[in-house]
């Protein structure tokens, strides 16, 4: 079978490395090969700057019947930029970058560059031996876009490279352990923040070259931190040089007008075409394989379960087709690579292997629990007993999936305000909430994601021109703040029974859930060797003795009381005190406690006997 019929079936993930511009020696001369699939082109010239672009010395021969065009050129180099002159079936010439280009022009130009992708020397050999797909791990995502996450002085976006200094011992020191990068193939527009494409091979120039990333990915991964790629895979961008209408017909979107036009204004793929299965799902390939990157978050996967997200218009099942494909073939080129669906819907088994019948993803965006916690947490104490099923509900659909929780940009743009600005009530109490939420956050099962700024209490809405407010940390509740995310995200790490086993509905109790008048919340995070108890107090009322039922006799400890003055709070806390259960039943229990509960605290209690 031929690279185009292999190309055409759908059946390639690894076309870049026939399609696009490579460097080889032909006839004793070195020089790039350049190939390109444009079936209803009539003839292809490449212009650059090694012809002054001017193609007429530098036309493509069709290679293949059904549309490969080929050519060698000798004598050129890293950098040199080029683009296809296609001349359309309608006697139109048109400009087109490289679909699998590896490098690209810094925006506002477009061309494609020349790029040795091969001859980076990696450093990770040991962290990529020993890498697994792992269930059983804290996973602490830290969601960040490059280009507002800090800069230099005079407003100077920093490179690939000189993030290397800044970012990984931040990281480090609040505990994350994976980052996740905003889209970074290269797109035209900064207010896309990446998710409009024109580079489905090619990184962004923003921040530099392919190597500087791949330095920065090394880096990453030599401090024990994975890297996750924000992926679009479900729509590419309508600017003339792009992909879309590439030869001047629809190669890779839809042929139907309305069922290419999306409400981003962007062009969706149409999976149904063996070409599209074969370019995305070697897009996906590609950058796992060349970044060594150790997850991929599909976007709007909605979008390929239904078309256009919409449940009325019924199952795209080229989309799911597309999607089941995809996750069976990158998890046999890549085992320890983690797929991660963003889904909006209630689609059943995202997370369920493909040989179960499922879409065969590792992990699920739980946005309904995002959208359920931040409405509760904006709500007046007074009316929230009547929501106290947004707090619960999780937990009755919560290992139906294996789910991430998700605090992303979404949630922080667009006058959604940020998060500590959904929190009801006044300065003070904001932050107290948001200590709140974030107790709740890590106890809950599932990983944990958090865009860059959170871990700060970021108030301004986030700005993809402006780097973060760092000068919070001058002010003494942001600085508070920051300490007591530091303290439970390593608690997060520290105890098993935040993460180990979580997709196991043994492992979690609700011991009291039903206590809607005070809005009090208590449960238990277990392993077979350990427990931990959880408090939420979701008003500012406070107990100087309250008391509740715990499922095992002998002493608990306070390891966390966000209401403790070095993060901002009254001082009403526990942590001296050996506390002792005993007495009566209660909540189901057969032993209770009592402890002081300050206004809007969270406590974490860590049993110190034996579980019975």
């Amino acid at each position: 079978m031929s690279h185009i019929d292999d190309y055409l079936m759908g059946k390639n993930i690894n076309a870049y490395e026939y399609f696009g511009a490579h460097f080889l020696s032909y006839d004793n001369k070195q020089g790039v090969i350049f190939r390109v699939y444009a079936p209803f082109a009539k003839q292809i010239e490449i212009i650059g700057n090694f012809n002054n672009w001017l193609g007429s010395s530098h036309r493509m021969n069709k290679v293949e019947w059904q549309g490969v065009f080929e050519l060698f050129i000798p004598n050129l180099e890293n950098y040199d930029q080029y683009k296809y002159h296609i001349l359309t079936n309608d006697n139109t010439w048109i400009d087109k970058s490289d679909p699998f280009a590896f490098y690209s022009e810094l925006r506002p130009s477009s061309a494609s560059k020349i790029f040795n992708i091969e001859d980076f020397f990696w450093h990770d050999e040991g962290y990529m031996k020993n890498r697994k797909l792992d269930y059983n791990i804290p996973m602490n995502i830290y969601e960040m876009h490059l280009g507002s996450w800090i800069r230099d002085f005079d407003g100077r976006i920093f490179s690939y490279q000189e993030f290397v200094e800044h970012l990984i011992d931040y990281l480090k020191d609040n505990n994350f352990n994976y980052v996740e990068f905003l889209p970074l193939m290269e797109h035209p527009l900064d207010g896309s923040w990446g998710y409009q494409v024109t580079g489905f091979y090619s990184i962004t120039s923003r921040y530099g070259n392919p190597y500087q990333l791949m330095h920065l990915i090394d880096e990453l991964h030599l401090n024990g931190i994975g890297v996750i790629f924000d992926f679009v895979a479900v729509h590419m961008v309508k600017d003339e040089f792009g992909l879309s209408m590439f030869d001047g017909s629809p190669v890779y979107e839809y042929d139907d007008v309305k069922k290419r036009n999306n409400n981003w204004g962007t062009a969706n793929f149409d999976f149904s075409k063996g070409q599209t299965k074969s370019f995305v799902s070697s897009s996906i390939n590609f950058f796992a394989k060349y970044y060594h990157l150790d997850g991929l978050r599909l976007d709007a996967i909605s979008n390929l379960i239904y078309y256009n997200g919409n449940k009325g218009l019924g199952l795209n099942n080229e989309g799911i087709s597309f999607l089941k494909f995809i996750n069976k073939e990158i998890h046999k080129e890549h085992p320890s690579l983690y797929m991660i669906a963003e889904d909006s819907t209630d689609f059943q088994k995202v997370t369920l292997p493909v040989s179960n019948g499922g879409l065969g993803f590792d992990y699920k965006w739980d946005l309904g629990w995002m959208n359920d916690t931040l409405k509760y947490y904006s709500i007046d104490p007074i009316y929230r007993k009547h929501e106290h099923s947004k707090i619960t509900f999780s937990m009755y659909y919560f290992f139906s999936e294996k789910f991430i929780l998700p605090f992303s940009h979404d949630e922080v743009v667009h006058g959604k305000k940020s998060i500590i600005n959904k929190m009801w009530g006044n300065y003070e109490e904001k932050f107290a909430q948001l200590r709140n939420l974030y107790t709740y956050m890590y106890t809950h099962p599932g990983k944990k994601l958090n865009f860059m700024g959170n871990e700060i209490a970021h108030f301004r809405e986030w700005d993809e021109d402006k780097p973060l407010d760092w000068f919070l940390f001058d002010y003494d509740l942001h600085k508070k703040f920051n300490v007591f995310f530091k303290k439970i995200t390593s608690i997060y790490k520290r105890y098993k029974s935040l993460y180990y086993d979580e997709y196991n509905f043994n492992n979690f109790n609700y011991i009291m859930a039903d206590n809607k008048d005070q809005s009090i919340f208590v449960y238990e995070r277990k392993t077979k060797t350990s427990s931990l108890i959880v408090i939420l107090n979701m008003t500012p009322n406070r107990y100087d003795y309250y008391e509740f039922g715990v499922p095992y006799s002998g002493e608990y400890k306070e390891i966390l009381n966000s209401d403790d003055v070095i993060y901002g709070g009254t001082g009403i806390v526990n942590k001296n005190s050996i506390l002792i259960s005993g007495g009566d039943a209660l909540d189901k229990c057969n032993q209770r406690l009592g402890l002081k509960i300050g206004p809007f605290a969270s406590i974490i209690l860590k049993y110190k006997g034996r579980q019975e």
